[in-house]
């Protein structure tokens, strides 16, 4: 790519197994580095459910469709990634494993990050004065098993080399949004940290989480469940536009601020990738721009999406 004054708007990513996975508006991306050393580029494009039923594009729904359609698709890319990087033909993922996948990995993020700082902090609710300093613990307790749970997977050699691909399509998106040409030199001086960051969504989903259900009260610990349940799609929502609003809106002060926690955090989920994986980022960003080159605004952005 060697003029990017009309990159691909649009573009979100995720890291994968020996790969980077980039998406635009209607297509998708990923490329991967093969054992014998080249790099595997596949582009697709996408359904997205709102283009079937307008009333998804609402603030709010759209953020829960909007993750829903990211962890369907992150599960394929993962899978196929895992193939490519080992050699392996592509096995197609039916729709009844990502069901599954997805259905697996939605009960275990909510035992671990919804139920279990729950009942732990109901176990003692009764040493609480009132409601607010339960929810508040309750969501430290959440915040604590997040960064904790981070720590431990990044222990694993496997998922090390995935933060690095991690920091190479931030950085990769960052050089694109600033105009620049896609070569190693550019890229390589930006912050492998984004404010459009999943781990950023996380916490600010967990912040909110503790705004949100100090409404609720503190009923009986089936209630409480309950609540919780119930008010996860409304978080999510929320904590899509808050997160849109701030990759909309990187460089003012208040958005810096609020979103400065996250970007911390972001540096447990990131690290400074080399030259081989950010060829990987920029095959990917290539395989989109080239199906949807659309100019950027005269603030150097496009209708950006929350990124991986």
């Amino acid at each position: 790519m060697s003029d990017h004054k009309q990159p691909a708007a649009s573009i979100g990513g995720q890291a994968v197994i020996e790969g980077v996975m980039m998406r635009g508006k209607r297509h998708w991306a990923l490329a991967v580095r093969r054992p014998d050393g080249d790099i595997s580029v596949r582009s697709e494009p996408l359904d997205p459910l709102a283009d079937r039923y307008p009333i998804l594009k609402w603030p709010i729904l759209r953020g829960i469709i909007a993750l829903w359609e990211s962890m369907s698709l992150g599960i394929r890319t993962l899978a196929i990634s895992a193939n490519e990087s080992m050699g392996e033909e592509d096995e197609e993922v039916s729709k009844g494993e990502m069901a599954l996948s997805l259905g697996i990995g939605i009960v275990i993020a909510v035992a671990l990050f919804v139920v279990l700082p729950l009942v732990a902090a109901g176990s003692v609710k009764d040493s609480f004065p009132n409601s607010a300093s339960f929810v508040f613990a309750e969501g430290v307790l959440r915040i604590i098993i997040l960064v904790l749970y981070i720590l431990a997977v990044s222990r694993i050699k496997q998922l090390r080399r995935v933060f690095e691909y991690h920091g190479a399509e931030h950085k990769t998106i960052h050089a694109l949004e600033s105009g620049l040409e896609l070569n190693p030199e550019n890229i390589k001086r930006f912050s492998p940290v984004h404010p459009r960051c999943g781990t950023s969504f996380l916490l600010i989903v967990m912040v909110l989480a503790i705004l949100v259900f100090s409404l609720v009260g503190l009923p009986g610990i089936f209630w409480l469940v309950v609540s919780r349940l119930i008010g996860i799609p409304l978080i999510v929502g929320l904590s899509y536009e808050v997160i849109k609003y701030a990759g909309k809106h990187k460089h003012s002060r208040a958005m810096r601020i609020i979103m400065y926690p996250g970007m911390l955090l972001q540096r447990l989920t990131t690290r400074e990738p080399d030259i081989s994986q950010i060829e990987v980022a920029v095959k990917a960003l290539e395989g989109v721009a080239a199906l949807e080159p659309v100019e950027m605004d005269d603030t150097g952005r496009g209708d950006v999406e929350v990124m991986a």
